[in-house]
């Protein structure tokens, strides 16, 4: 492989996994750029219009506005046309771990400002993270603690501060916090409330306010993590943060979302991370640049084991989804039809605002099953086939630049190229050149030439090594 082809395929990993994909002419433009400049724009969305044109999605759609319905197919629309693709994918980073769900808390508007204060902290320090996390309406009703009152506390929020969203259970086959903890953790968040109801009328339409009451704050002493004093919320998470097992906790979270498939959070107890010295790396950089997330993907994508990674993660549904819709281009402008998108997302498995559970989604391999196979590899095979795309025009055009005739297998190699510097095993390179051969001559200017292309990105998108970024 070529040294250009090396970094193109190095730039289709990056933005497959900072990202949601990235059509051929972008990936030629980036790795010209070169690749530290390209993680530096990403890793500053605030320095770079996202070029979306919100103004006309919501006056073309008035239930994609966040005050009415429509908030997930919003968010769709921002993924796949964002400028500032590693933003959104924060957004979905944070979403699968500091969980909230539609299923209880039925106010998308509440719903949307959750996500777009994602958007506004998901790539700055954990520990403001956390203090808007849990100062986020959204959150503290759906975790009760606008049920949570002094001499009468309601421990989920804490609980699930220490076991989700912070901490975790345990570390190196240790036990992190105690029940004790909790509790005094729990004590520290009293009067931490919602100033309205979620949900419910009149107020369905608009989001909820966080309300701090102070008359409804336990101001005893209390003992958390073997420190002792009057603590609130606030005191609590910078305790937090200092402990080694929260830095494990977020660096094992960025490795196994951008990086490599691990075991699920559950685990992590008495599983050691699969890549030591690169968990270490983090962890190291997370206490020394003051807990920034930012920062530690700058880190990251710069790493050996970052780049030497590519096609050990299965893509989530939705990533499957938008990268594809990236791929082919027809969903730039607004237009009806993007519910139906959606709901792909959901018989795949991955609803936007609607995890299973407080532990979010479970990934890698528990992504696939027969069902949601299925699906995942009829909605891609669909999707290429549409040859009056923009996207797959590009790529018919693009190989039939080869010559007047091309090789089967040269027609797969092209593919594979223009679908991202795809991967494939020999035996699978050798089933998709048998199948483009046909016993026929492949001629570029034939009007079936399109559809034969199609036809190849469609074996393409059907084979195992597909299913990974």
């Amino acid at each position: 492989m070529a040294d250009a082809d090396k970094d193109i395929a190095l730039m289709a990993h990056l933005m497959r996994r900072a990202g949601f994909g990235a059509r051929y002419d972008e990936l030629e433009t980036r790795a010209a750029k070169g690749y530290e400049a390209t993680v530096e724009e990403l890793l500053n969305p605030q320095d770079h219009p996202d070029g979306m044109d919100l103004d006309l999605a919501e006056r073309s759609f008035i239930d994609w506005n966040h005050h009415v319905r429509g908030v997930p197919e919003y968010h769709a629309w921002r993924m796949i046309n964002s400028a500032r693709q590693l933003e959104e994918k924060m957004i979905l980073f944070w979403h699968g771990i500091l969980c909230i769900a539609d299923s209880k808390l039925q106010s998308y508007p509440t719903e949307h400002n959750e996500l777009e204060m994602f958007r506004r902290c998901g790539m700055g320090s954990f520990r403001e993270l956390l203090v808007e996390i849990s100062k986020d309406p959204a959150m503290v009703y759906f975790l009760d603690n606008c049920l949570s009152h002094k001499g009468n506390i309601n421990e989920n929020y804490g609980r699930e501060l220490l076991e989700l969203f912070s901490m975790g259970v345990g570390m190196d086959g240790k036990f992190n916090y105690t029940e004790d903890d909790v509790k005094e953790c729990s004590r520290a968040f009293t009067g931490w409330t919602i100033a309205n109801s979620v949900p419910g009328q009149p107020y369905g339409r608009y989001a909820a306010n966080f309300l701090y009451n102070p008359d409804d704050h336990d101001e005893g002493e209390k003992t958390f993590l073997g420190e002792t004093g009057n603590f609130n919320g606030e005191d609590v998470i910078d305790i937090i943060c200092k402990r080694p097992a929260t830095a494990r906790f977020v660096s094992r979270h960025l490795y196994n979302f951008f990086v490599a498939d691990d075991v699920e959070v559950p685990a992590w107890m008495d599983t050691p991370p699969q890549d030591m010295e690169t968990i270490k790396m983090l962890e190291e950089e997370y206490f020394r640049s003051g807990y920034d997330i930012r920062s530690m993907l700058r880190l990251l994508f710069n790493s050996d084991a970052f780049k030497n990674a590519r096609f050990s993660k299965i893509k989530s549904p939705i990533e499957t989804i938008i990268g594809t819709l990236r791929l082919i281009g027809t969903w730039n402008t607004p237009k009806p039809g993007l519910e139906f998108i959606f709901d792909e997302m959901k018989y795949m498995g991955q609803e936007i605002l609607n995890p299973p559970s407080v532990e979010g989604w479970h990934t890698g391999k528990e992504w696939i099953d027969g069902g949601t196979l299925a699906h995942r590899i009829n909605f891609i095979a669909e999707s290429v086939s549409e040859t009056d795309s923009p996207g797959i025009r590009d790529i018919v055009q693009k190989v039939a630049v080869q010559g007047e005739t091309i090789s089967p297998k040269d027609l797969v190699a092209e593919c594979l190229r223009y679908l991202g510097e795809y991967q494939v095993s020999e035996e699978t390179q050798q089933m998709l050149v048998a199948h483009a051969e046909k016993g026929r001559e492949i001629r570029t200017g034939s009007e079936d030439f399109p559809t034969t292309v199609a036809d190849t990105l469609q074996m393409i998108v059907a084979t195992k090594e597909y299913l990974y970024a």
